[in-house]
């Protein structure tokens, strides 16, 4: 797929320092550092167990590395909850849906406003002037996402009823809806097919070029890793054995042979 940019890769946004994680006695990070620029879409891939999942956990605050640090935006986020991170400018999808099934499309996706919501329980409950205008003004908000995603045919349909992959696409919505600089999107085209993956594939381009956020996404499908990104991290046994643009990833024997099983020493 072929982008052109409306939003120019810039400067780092996002630094993760020589990050090791461990549970118990086994090593999950093992001195991981790399960087995330402004507006690229950056790829971290790996066998099965590689401590991809537990790296975005860390970057959003869920797990507490014991070494090294992550900064945003020149920030050290250390010892922050994942609702204070996102508050910050990150959010984050995860491998299993974790939508309401019973709300609609528009309802799921204005849970992304929370974040932008001020009013308190009593104003909301009254109904007062201020309640009432961010209640509209978030409900546009998610109206506009609506249309940007084009799902305006199904805004009110129940999430449950609606087929895997526009679920993945409302989910997509509602962390769009937090407005965040960078989306954490673990394994975004999980258990799609390949029309649903290729229409996801179009959506994560466009929501970088047009709205210029920056994007960290856990892929096995090495196709669409391939075609989609800027630089890939590769990780084995919690260690990065590549660190580049697509291509020169694809020709790295060190990922070769961790993706072909070969036996390490």
């Amino acid at each position: 797929m072929t982008q052109v940019r409306n939003f120019p890769i810039g400067g780092p946004l996002l630094e993760v320092q020589h990050i090791s994680l461990r549970f118990g006695g086994v090593k999950a990070i093992t001195d991981t550092s790399f960087n995330v620029l402004e507006h690229e879409i950056r790829a971290i891939i790996g066998p099965n167990g590689a401590g991809k999942s537990s790296l975005l956990n860390c970057i959003n605050g869920i797990y507490k590395p014991q070494e090294g640090k992550i900064v945003f935006k020149g920030e050290v986020l250390d010892k922050i909850s994942p609702n204070i991170i996102a508050q910050k400018g990150i959010s984050r999808t995860f491998q299993n849906l974790a939508l309401f099934k019973r709300m609609s499309v528009i309802d799921n996706i204005l849970v992304g406003r929370k974040l932008h919501m001020d009013c308190n329980f009593l104003q909301v409950a009254f109904q007062t002037p201020r309640a009432r205008q961010e209640e509209e003004e978030n409900r546009e908000r998610c109206e506009e996402l609506v249309e940007f995603l084009e799902i305006t045919d199904i805004r009110d349909t129940p999430v449950g009823k609606l087929p895997y992959g526009l679920q993945k696409k409302v989910e997509l919505g509602r962390a769009l809806a937090t407005e965040a600089d960078i989306l954490l999107l673990d394994e975004p085209m999980a258990g799609m097919n390949v029309e649903e993956k290729r229409e996801m594939c179009r959506f994560i381009l466009k929501v970088n070029d047009e709205l210029g956020t920056t994007m960290v996404l856990i892929e096995h499908d090495m196709g669409v890793v391939m075609d989609i990104s800027d630089n890939v991290v590769v990780l084995d046994y919690g260690k990065i054995i590549a660190d580049g643009p697509p291509e020169e990833v694809r020709t790295n024997q060190d990922v070769i042979d961790a993706y072909l099983g070969v036996a390490h020493d």
